[in-house]
């Protein structure tokens, strides 16, 4: 049976239930066709699961760390089944609520796989959807006005290196983990092996980080991506850089073992497992754009332009699956944008340098804008104010003093280029920096902004201060 609408999404990850969600406030009869379920990448098998399990080795953590703030408890141990448990509960809460938000927008979902069709009865142009459906019933045809395509992405693989869920796993296998290794080889020191990284050591866990190249946290400012690396070892975290994974010598028995070229010189590495985190790659297989004229990048993923339009002007494309920022939050303005745009109503066009990302190891770190080395690379002439978490009273009282805020703004208008933050709680501190990237302000108006005391926010503003030496606890 044929349908008509105004806009099918395929995928409804958080890109795509948020488009849709918008479109249907703007009056578009809309659909969502899902392969799996509502939410998501982030919902089921990234953002959500993976921040609750952090959760949980954090608890761990303190708790065994109690007995410095006066608090005397017995050995602590990991229920990992509850752990596990706890993280279920959450998702499938959530997934209640966005299943809920789809009824109150009337969004039809289709459970299946969605494939573009080209040209044909049903349409003169590309863009009608053939619905697979998942419980195995006929085949649906969606025909409609316009399509978002938002399948977002999968875990890449390493060459030579065969990942089967259980010894060598993605970040979406480990998350399925019934019991916790003893140790762990992670290959990668992107966000997502960082993360891994750092929740399982503090879940008593032995890891090991291999990074192919010179520094982990490549998009991170280097003073940041030091400054973690400095930390996680102090957690006991083994981090090598420079070094190249030789996957004909990976041998599985009894768990693993595998060596890597670090300076020319072989190095082996063993564990009871591998977890393979060396970023993702758009979901473009299958979904039918061979029948359009939609055009894919050197990247491997879908082009558009800076509202989301392919080739195909009906056919839009957000999130992962057309590359840059691969984060839940970029995906939904995207999403948002691509809708706004389809109805007519002029939205402007994101600016990549106004978004935050986050990354909640431990500890957390969080930025928005340049870095200093992106600074240089522009030609920029530009200065910076920096300032510890080891001078600010919350931070003592919070037992978390490692860290700091730096922010970089351009010597010639004052502007704020880039802040970013390494310590306690700066993930849920970076909005403020956010919107001072949005307005444009200066780190004299971060710096004169009264910031209630004792808050660990206090050291943005004495690293405003800093920019021009009044930082006053410094």
């Amino acid at each position: 049976m044929a349908r008509d609408y105004d806009l099918v999404i395929l995928g409804g990850g958080t890109g795509g239930y948020v488009a849709a969600i918008r479109a249907s406030q703007l009056g578009l009869r809309t659909a969502i066709v899902e392969s799996e379920k509502l939410g998501g990448t982030c919902l089921h098998k990234g953002c959500i699961p993976s921040k609750a399990m952090l959760r949980s080795a954090e608890i761990f953590r303190q708790t065994k760390n109690a007995g410095s703030y006066g608090i005397e408890t017995a050995v602590p141990e990991v229920n990992f089944g509850k752990v596990q448990h706890r993280k279920t509960d959450i998702v499938q809460t959530l997934h209640k609520g966005v299943q809920s938000l789809m009824k109150k927008g009337k969004i039809d979902v289709f459970q299946g796989f969605g494939r573009i069709l080209g040209p044909s009865i049903f349409s003169p142009t590309a863009g009608t959807i053939s619905v697979e459906m998942s419980n195995g019933e006929e085949n649906e045809m969606l025909i409609p006005k316009n399509v978002i395509i938002a399948t977002g992405s999968r875990p890449k693989s390493l060459p030579g290196i065969e990942v089967d869920g259980k010894t060598v796993m993605t970040s979406e296998d480990a998350l399925c983990m019934e019991t916790l290794p003893e140790s762990i080889l992670i290959v990668g020191g992107g966000v997502i092996g960082i993360e891994w990284a750092s929740m399982l050591a503090d879940f008593g866990v032995k890891v090991t980080v291999i990074e192919y190249i010179d520094r982990i946290l490549p998009s991170e400012d280097k003073e940041i991506a030091n400054e973690m690396m400095r930390l996680l070892g102090k957690k006991g975290i083994k981090i090598a850089t420079g070094a190249r994974l030789l996957p004909e010598t990976l041998h599985r028995e009894d768990g693993i073992k595998v060596q890597a070229d670090i300076s020319g010189e072989k190095q082996t590495f063993e564990a009871d497992r591998m977890l393979v985190s060396i970023g993702r790659e758009a979901n473009i297989s299958n979904i039918g754009l061979e029948n359009t004229d939609i055009e894919i990048g050197p990247q491997g993923a879908i082009d558009v332009n800076g509202f989301y339009q392919t080739k195909e002007s009906h056919i839009y494309a957000i999130g992962d699956v057309i590359g840059g920022l691969q984060l839940a939050h970029v995906a939904s303005h995207e999403g948002i944008v691509a809708v706004e745009h389809i109805t007519g109503n002029h939205p402007d066009q994101i600016d990549y340098t106004y978004i935050s990302s986050c990354i909640y190891s431990h500890p957390e770190a969080a930025s928005v804008g340049l870095t200093e080395e992106q600074a240089l690379e522009k030609g920029l002439e530009y200065k910076t104010g920096k300032m510890s978490f080891k001078a600010n009273g919350k931070a003592l009282v919070y037992g978390e003093s490692d860290g700091f805020v730096k922010i970089i703004s351009d010597k010639k208008t004052n502007d704020i280029l880039g802040i970013h933050m390494i310590g306690p709680h700066v993930t849920d501190m970076i909005s403020e920096a956010g919107l001072a990237k949005v307005l444009d302000a200066t780190p004299w108006e971060i710096g004169g902004t009264i910031h209630p005391h004792p808050t660990l926010s206090e050291v943005i503003g004495e690293a405003a201060l800093a920019v021009d030496g009044m930082q006053i606890h410094g």
